[in-house]
């Protein structure tokens, strides 16, 4: 029995990996595999699962098991470097406005005549120095973070602060709550340091914190990793009664708070963080690789004072410091008023894209928020994501599918469009091409 079913493995993935099975086809069900080969219906479980964890075939409740489209970069979209220079690359943002140039050779330019230009030949403080420290304490007061210098971190780019978050304070097979959709970097971290995500399932636009109190009443959660101010991939906003539950469900189970701020600077007015209901257990990162720019890495982790130790012994562990030219470049941009003049005009250049996409999308669903960098789209019913990516990649458009986001077992069938990367022409013929393919789709 060992054989054949070795044997019938061998074979859907020959057929599959050929193209004689393509990608969307339904498999016979489980039952109907065990009487068509005479095996057993475990036996037939295991086949499909085998298939399954080869990365061949994809198992959805109801509905039944599918070949998925395996000639996709790995991560759908996901994987910077599988993306040729002609393809429209609609999967990442990385926002800039035509006189970030020119304003970064003026910095480097006042850097080089300055006093001090030396020192930034040199080692620094693990977490910044303490005048650094201050200038970033000082852009985040008006976000609603109140914290004392001494409490900032600075690292290299919110991932990075994600990244000595988990090596600091959180041990392998920890329990970390997140949101069904949730941001792929925490994904991958989560699996390279072994924690446990545990998938809380969404209530209206924002994380069920009755299904949390619940999770945390089965299982030792240690921590949440949350966005809640413009959350990636679903542009949610929670409101303030979120925010103040969320940090009370913390101090009732005694879980850490992990606060991703990444696009707080988007949202015109945004509510308190929940960093302001629980300091005392709340982690709070931000950076300015979208509201600057991608390509300087400095970004800040607010931590308890209790915990900022543990941080500060990642930092040295992974980078030392973060580098001394790139921090003094931006804190110069925060005192002269050029971070926020950034932040304001992408906020509009944001707006303005999604007013766009909206229409050149029409009448296609789209969730997103008024000035994010990402919409949303969620596919009918029997459309599958992987085929219509697939069918954009012969395109030359690059798109990602829900997949790289989920952390739950039923992956939803939805695109992500990251619509901050490419000129406003490009973006309203892709835009137009992805419509008329999910169209096409639709109609069959």
């Amino acid at each position: 029995m060992k054989a054949r079913y070795k044997s019938l493995v061998d074979e859907f993935a020959n057929a599959i990996k050929s193209g004689e099975l393509v990608a969307g086809t339904r498999l016979p069900t489980h039952r109907v595999l065990s009487a068509q080969h005479h095996i057993s219906l475990v036996t037939a479980t295991r086949v499909y699962a085998e298939l399954e964890a080869m990365g061949l075939v994809s198992g959805e409740t109801g509905r039944g098991t599918f070949v998925r489209e395996i000639m996709l970069p790995r991560g759908q979209g996901i994987d910077r470097h599988a993306i040729a220079s002609d393809v429209i690359d609609l999967s990442f943002n990385y926002p800039a406005l035509p006189e970030q140039a020119e304003l970064l050779r003026t910095a480097l330019r006042q850097l080089s005549v300055s006093g001090d230009i030396e020192s930034l030949l040199r080692y620094q403080p693990h977490g910044g120095k303490a005048s650094e420290r201050s200038v970033f304490a000082d852009y985040l007061t008006p976000f609603g973070v109140k914290t004392p210098p001494e409490n900032l971190m600075i690292v290299n780019g919110t991932q990075h602060g994600l990244t000595v978050a988990v090596m600091g304070l959180l041990q392998p097979g920890d329990v970390v709550a997140v949101d069904a959709m949730t941001y792929p970097g925490f994904k991958v971290l989560a699996e390279q340091f072994h924690l446990e995500l545990a998938a809380v399932p969404a209530c209206g636009e924002a994380m069920d914190l009755e299904a949390l109190r619940k999770l945390c009443k089965k299982r030792r959660v240690k921590a949440i990793y949350t966005m809640p101010t413009l959350h990636n991939p679903l542009g949610w906003v929670a409101n303030d009664a979120f925010r103040r539950e969320m940090a009370a469900i913390a101090s009732e189970h005694d879980l850490l708070i992990i606060e991703d701020a990444t696009y707080v600077w988007l949202v015109d007015n945004p509510p308190l963080p929940i960093h302001h209901y629980a300091p005392e257990r709340t982690l709070y990162l931000a950076g300015f690789s979208k509201n600057v720019a991608s390509g300087l890495r400095v970004g800040m982790v607010v931590a308890p004072a209790e915990k900022k130790q543990r941080i500060e012994r990642a930092i040295r562990a992974t980078t030392w410091n973060t580098p001394a030219l790139m921090t003094a470049i931006v804190c110069g941009w925060v005192l002269d008023g050029t971070v926020a003049r950034l932040e304001r005009l992408k906020r509009e250049d944001a707006r303005y894209r999604q007013s766009v996409v909206r229409e050149y999308l029409a009448p296609l669903r789209c969730v997103s928020h008024p000035s994010s960098y990402f919409v949303w789209l969620p596919l009918q019913e029997e459309v599958r994501a992987d085929r219509v990516v697939s069918a954009l990649l012969k395109e030359n458009i690059s798109l990602t599918t829900a997949e790289p986001f989920s952390t739950s077992i039923h992956t939803p069938h939805a695109l992500r469009m990251a619509i901050g990367s490419v000129d406003i022409d490009t973006l309203k013929s892709a835009a137009r091409k992805v419509r008329e393919t999910i169209e096409y789709f639709n109609a069959r």
